[in-house]
């Protein structure tokens, strides 16, 4: 990887923040785009904006292979067996509620389990809360070891015939915890449960293979992973999404409409009721296409290289507690004592150093660190070893100037 080169496509990091260069450290939260993209969304509503599916002149004839060969593009992406597995969402909430209102709710009864981890973002936990509430299911938690990661042993203890789901992160947001989504499924599997992978914060940085994991459900966004913002993508089995009502109903989802009973197209498209999101799905699939090229198992050694560089430097900092194991995904959580993480995001913000403060969705998480908010620092394809080199610097700047204070 020529990381300067890449770096070219990126036109935002070619500024200044508050008098310095920009050092983007927030990628977690949302990525940069690259130039194909920007072009590639732009080149659709300059010379291609139609709706698609409906109409049978030239714009629409384009805009419909557009937005559908962007699906086929996310299908070899992550090795689904079909397209038909492939539903364009508003992004990864969507895609988990759809799921926990279209297929979990039904099959779930009083007593029934769903087991979770205490890492889980809260867009992956809420919708089981309520669904646990609404059907009198039961929530259960694989406990956490020190570091943050999970046994299998736990697992197996907590994965009952009782069972109905399991909900989990494939990394996660906070701790950069890699989780064993493969070995899970199989335990799940075996009891009868259904398994549902928060992929957020993996598919942008590592290969995925749905098939390979054998996950019944896997879920992701696009602005995460060099696309543009409101557009995510639900995968299915497509047994299970076959046996799933739509949630939304309207135009675009629908087969046959008569004044008292209505039909639902096939699969991909019951899900996707509404004029859908065209320009995201296009700008997903030049993302896609970024990201084969680089190749994600270059990005994803990049990253890890980027990640074990950062504690190294940052553990030479007094005062600084590091959150997550070792092996982890390319980001970094931790704390500075007696400075609140707000503080030394500004901080760092002042010296255009751009990271990510408070409880990133993960308040059950916090509570289980024993900390009301922490400070992250994520990478990607276009950060440098420089550019942590300028954050270590910047926070021992930071400790001195606090320590000064108090």
């Amino acid at each position: 990887m020529d990381i300067k080169e890449i770096r070219k496509s990126f036109p935002i990091l070619n500024q200044e923040v508050n008098g310095h260069p920009l050092v983007y450290l927030d990628s977690a939260a949302t990525s940069q785009k690259p130039i194909p993209v920007i072009e590639k969304i732009n080149e659709y509503y300059r010379l291609n904006n139609s709706n698609v599916h409906r109409g049978v002149h030239t714009l629409g004839t384009r805009a419909t292979e557009g937005y559908e060969g962007a699906r086929d593009k996310v299908k070899n992406f992550i090795n689904a067996n079909s397209t038909k597995e492939i539903i364009f969402t508003r992004g990864t909430t969507t895609a988990i509620n759809t799921v926990a209102y279209s297929y979990v709710r039904l099959h779930l009864e009083e007593g029934d389990e769903i087991v979770l981890t205490p890492m889980e973002h809260h867009s992956n936990l809420i919708p089981w809360q309520q669904a646990a509430k609404a059907k009198g299911a039961i929530l259960k938690y694989i406990p956490l070891q020190e570091d943050g990661s999970i046994r299998m042993e736990d697992v197996e203890n907590a994965i009952t015939d009782r069972t109905k789901l399991v909900a989990m992160a494939h990394v996660s947001n906070v701790l950069g915890t890699i989780n064993p989504i493969k070995e899970v499924a199989e335990i799940a599997h075996k009891h009868g449960a259904k398994l549902i992978v928060d992929g957020a914060q993996s598919t942008p940085h590592m290969k995925i293979d749905v098939q390979d994991l054998d996950c019944d459900f896997f879920v992701f966004s696009g602005h995460k992973m060099l696309g543009p913002s409101g557009i995510g993508v639900l995968y299915g089995k497509q047994q299970l999404l076959e046996e799933m009502e739509p949630v939304e109903f309207g135009g675009e989802m629908i087969d046959f409409v008569d004044l008292y009973e209505s039909t639902w197209k096939e699969l991909p498209w019951k899900f996707e009721g509404g004029t859908p999101i065209i320009a995201g799905a296009i700008g997903l699939g030049a993302a896609i296409d970024y990201l084969e090229e680089i190749g994600l198992d270059n990005i994803e050694k990049h990253e890890k290289e980027l990640a074990a560089y950062a504690l190294q430097q940052m553990k030479t900092i007094d005062g600084i507690q590091i959150y997550g194991p070792e092996n982890r995904a390319g980001l970094v959580t931790f704390n500075l004592d007696d400075v609140h993480p707000h503080d030394v995001a500004t901080a760092l913000d002042s010296e255009g150093i751009a990271i990510r403060a408070g409880h990133h969705c993960a308040q059950p998480l916090m509570k289980w660190l024993n900390v009301t908010a922490t400070a992250r620092a994520s990478f990607y394809l276009y950060n440098t070893k420089e550019e942590i080199d300028i954050l270590v610097a910047s926070l021992r700047k930071t400790k001195e100037f606090f320590g000064d204070v108090f």
